[in-house]
């Protein structure tokens, strides 16, 4: 449903006002109620079908998972208890903790956990590989399970604690059951939020009341592990196209939480008593190249571009402020278990002359590159012009097309020529929780035109991805990543333009907020 003129009216005005004419707000009377500015408009609800952040978000309210990533993205047990690896690496046994139930009141078997199991990886990257080498995935009885494989998966804790993407989130059966191609309408999870399906407003507003029945982890929370617990009676979620105007709310006490706060927008909270938090996952920006199109199918370009390239370029431009950016060259993220300078060259400085040199060993002969753009997204727009100017100055022409967001993806996913509707180069950005995993890393997709836009065909890295999955070791794992990394930067998969600060903002009558890299709202209470 899209928003109506009313809906519309009210947004420019009052968000007290907003909640005030809907449902529901009577019975939370005397409740402890939170009221949250989410980053998007809620519009689909089965985490399965889609991989937008805003249903991934919710899912985690409502769902809960195997295991969980904490804040240094060591995956930790959550609904497991137990669980043990054979020696050879080929069979995987789990025991589910007591307690757990779902909304409905059913107990959580293990046939729903491998219902989920299987309805997942359908449809996730890193769930695709599992299903690729599982032999046997069966429930051992009511609360345990095993996974037989055809060859070792040493991310298997990893794989079931992916905290982006999609998710694995446990549904019960009769629901897992149902194919991903099927919209899921009925939302029954078993965390420690309930859904209020009732009060859905599809891209207007949603609301969450507390799981009296949840029993948390004993362990203190930590990042997207550890205790989760409904600390208030009912979160209220109301989407707010305009910034602004939710900014506005929360000085005015009509909101509680805007989730995303912009690094220019941060100061109008200076000298207020409204808490602002960087958020724990940084954005990254990139710059993506067409490998199945001239002229960049050509390495020596696709490195003359990276020689003239410097991150502090980009961030003074998109961000401004030192403090809320950091040169990143660590592929799969700074501050995590991967992080490596492997390969990284950028000095901080356009090495110009090297970079024209390789245009012309290229063979570049003028042709003009197209450059697409979504010219209705905020963290795009400095961008384009900055890669053109960049361009320029070795000796490549370029032009910009600028487009709705959804004619870009529409685009961008086109491998052919730029006559036949593709395109040469392309910027991208992600939420770093996006890229800490070399197989989930939609970057490293090697595939050519079968996989992730920009075609990027290379059967090196797809083997070492395969290693990588193989093999359980820490130690041995981040020496594959980092072959990996020193691959992508020789032979340009990408172009990282490097990390900066998204933030959070909060009310003085909250606390016991837990930073974690996706924004859920276990354990903040309201006084």
């Amino acid at each position: 449903m899209d928003m109506n003129r009313r809906e519309a009216l009210l947004f420019t005005s009052s968000a007290l006002l907003f909640a005030a004419t809907r449902p529901g707000l009577a019975s939370a009377q005397g409740q402890s109620v939170i009221r949250f500015a989410p980053h998007a408009a809620l519009r689909v609800l089965d985490p399965v079908t889609t991989n937008a952040y805003i249903t991934r978000n919710h899912a985690f309210m409502v769902y809960d998972t195997l295991f969980g990533m904490d804040s240094a993205y060591v995956p930790k047990p959550q609904m497991v208890d137990t669980w043990k690896m054979s020696d050879d690496g080929l069979t995987w046994d789990f025991h589910l903790r007591e307690g757990l139930a779902f909304h409905d009141g059913a107990p959580v078997t293990t046939g729903d956990v491998v219902a989920s199991i299987k309805r997942w990886w359908q449809k996730d990257v890193v769930g695709l590989r599992l299903k690729a080498v599982t032999k046997e995935i069966a429930a051992a009885d009511e609360r345990s399970f095993r996974v037989s494989l055809t060859e070792p998966f040493g991310i298997m804790l990893e794989a079931f604690a992916r905290p982006t993407s999609i998710p694995l989130f446990v549904m019960p059966k009769r629901i897992a059951d149902l194919p991903p191609a099927t919209v899921l309408e009925e939302v029954v999870g078993s965390g420690p939020y309930r859904f209020v399906k009732e009060e859905f407003r599809p891209g207007v507003s949603w609301a969450y009341v507390k799981n009296d029945k949840y029993v948390p982890r004993k362990e203190p929370a930590d990042g997207l592990s550890g205790g989760k617990v409904a600390a208030v009676d009912r979160i209220e979620v109301i989407w707010f196209p305009s910034p602004d105007t939710a900014m506005s709310a929360l000085q005015n006490k009509e909101l509680d939480i805007i989730e995303s706060v912009s690094p220019d927008r941060k100061p109008i909270f200076d000298g207020s008593d409204i808490t602002v938090i960087a958020r724990a996952s940084p954005t990254v920006s990139t710059i993506r190249f067409n490998w199945a199109q001239a002229p960049f199918n050509n390495v020596k370009l696709r490195q003359a571009v990276q020689a003239a390239v410097t991150q502090r370029d980009y961030l003074d431009i998109v961000v401004g402020n030192p403090d809320d950016y950091r040169i990143c060259g660590a592929l799969f993220g700074c501050d995590t278990p991967l992080e490596s300078a492997a390969g990284f060259a950028d000095k901080g400085t356009p090495d110009l002359e090297r970079a024209k040199q390789l245009v012309k060993e290229s063979g570049y002969k003028g042709e003009k590159v197209v450059i697409i753009t979504p010219g209705d997204v905020a963290s795009f727009s400095a961008l384009a012009p900055m890669t053109q100017q960049i361009l320029a100055s070795i000796g490549i022409a370029s032009e910009i097309q600028t487009m709705e967001w959804s004619a870009f993806l529409t685009r961008r996913a086109n491998s052919g020529p730029v006559a036949e509707g593709g395109w040469n180069l392309a910027h991208a950005v992600f939420d770093g929780i996006d890229l800490i995993s070399p197989l989930g890393n939609m970057n490293f997709d090697a595939r050519g035109k079968a996989g992730y836009t920009g075609f990027i065909d290379d059967t090196e890295t797809e083997t070492l991805k395969t290693q990588y999955q193989r093999e359980p070791d820490p130690a041995k794992q981040k020496a594959i990543a980092e072959e990996m990394q020193k691959r992508a930067y020789d032979q340009v998969f990408y172009i990282p333009l490097g990390t900066y600060k998204q933030f959070i903002a909060l009310r003085p009558e909250l606390k016991d907020y837990v930073n974690s890299p996706v924004v859920v709202l276990w354990n903040v209470a309201k006084s």
